[in-house]
């Protein structure tokens, strides 16, 4: 496997980054982080479900699909700190995701479009895809624990809910789709790292270009004799021998 060339692991990595940035935008979006089950004995009236997001709250009645009380500026009034935390978390986590994909795709087209005789002049400008690559991964792992580290807390949060108030609190799906867009990240690392590992070493600097000089850039000067590199201005001076 080298480095200069764009691979089955490359490319999996990236569709992989882009599925899992695509479940953090839905978690982030769902509504449906947390579940105030409140159950009435009044055979005359239906249970209430309060479903809790990070930026709207919905209340239903059981079969019903209609919020019979939808809030808009939840957003600005939560008051549990473990979805406070990942209305930052969760956005913070996309960024970094979203800038891991373009380096990821930097390096790919630069690879996939590079030229085979490079040009001399522009050998400080080039960029090392592996680097990208590298580089890449290392953002998606820090994305992946910005993101789940705040939805695991989520679930031991509901456990304090339940211990502090009633047990009426439920993590709900949303939780399960973070995590798992967390999941996806850190897959989306490991195959960055081991398509790195897997590759040749690097003859170059960190950002410097990977490519071996073509033949065409090499000097076509006749290589030189052994005596003539001791000395530019040596001169051989032939000897005659007579014989008697």
């Amino acid at each position: 496997m080298g480095c200069r060339d764009v691979h089955a692991a490359t490319v999996l990595s990236f569709l992989c980054g882009i599925a899992s940035v695509a479940g953090l935008f839905a978690g982030t979006l769902l509504p449906n982080w947390r579940k105030l089950r409140l159950i009435t004995f009044n055979r005359n009236e239906k249970n209430l479900t309060v479903y809790t997001g990070l930026w709207v709250k919905c209340a239903r009645y059981d079969g019903s699909s209609d919020c019979l009380m939808y809030d808009t500026t939840w957003y600005s009034s939560v008051d549990q700190l473990d979805l406070r935390v990942l209305q930052f978390a969760l956005p913070l986590s996309i960024l970094i995701a979203m800038g891991a994909l373009l380096l990821c795709l930097i390096g790919m087209c630069n690879t996939a479009f590079r030229s085979s005789v490079p040009n001399i002049k522009l050998t400080k400008c080039l960029v090392n895809s592996a680097g990208c690559h590298l580089v890449a991964g290392l953002l998606f792992f820090l994305a992946g624990t910005v993101s789940l580290s705040p939805s695991i807390w989520v679930i031991f949060y509901n456990i304090h809910l339940n211990k502090k108030f009633e047990p009426v609190f439920m993590f709900d799906y949303a939780v399960y789709v973070t995590i798992a867009s967390a999941g996806g990240l850190f897959m989306t690392a490991f195959l960055l790292f081991i398509w790195y590992c897997a590759c040749k070493s690097l003859p170059s600097p960190f950002w410097q270009p990977l490519y071996s000089h073509p033949s065409s850039m090499h000097t076509y000067s006749q290589p030189y004799s052994a005596r003539s590199r001791l000395s530019a201005i040596e001169i051989d001076i032939p000897v005659v021998s007579h014989t008697t």
